[in-house]
């Protein structure tokens, strides 16, 4: 790994993460997934921002996934609220 690189998630973390919100292996277009997936993304960039300040490239990819994950929660609020629930208890994001 060459200095600067941010890891993606690997294959085989996506896919623990596919199978625990979507239910199944193949399920990875549910919006549990989806949001699960962004906030794994979410935090491991804001790991690799601890030790680099100045990265503001980056930052701006955080701010990316940081409002898609807020539609798809915002989406998913207005339809159904149990689940909605469920994945903010499971990823623990509201304080």
């Amino acid at each position: 790994m060459m200095k600067g690189d941010i890891m993606a998630l690997t294959k085989e973390k996506k896919a623990e993460i596919v199978k625990k919100f979507g239910g199944s292996d193949t399920n990875t277009g549910s919006i549990e997934v989806q949001i699960a997936i962004l906030t794994e993304e979410i935090n491991s960039l804001t790991e690799h921002f601890k030790t680099h300040k100045h990265d503001h490239h980056s930052k701006r990819g955080l701010l990316k996934k940081v409002g898609q994950r807020k539609s798809l929660l915002n989406y998913l609020i207005k339809n159904d609220v149990t689940r909605y629930r469920k994945i903010v208890k499971e990823l623990g994001l509201r304080k």
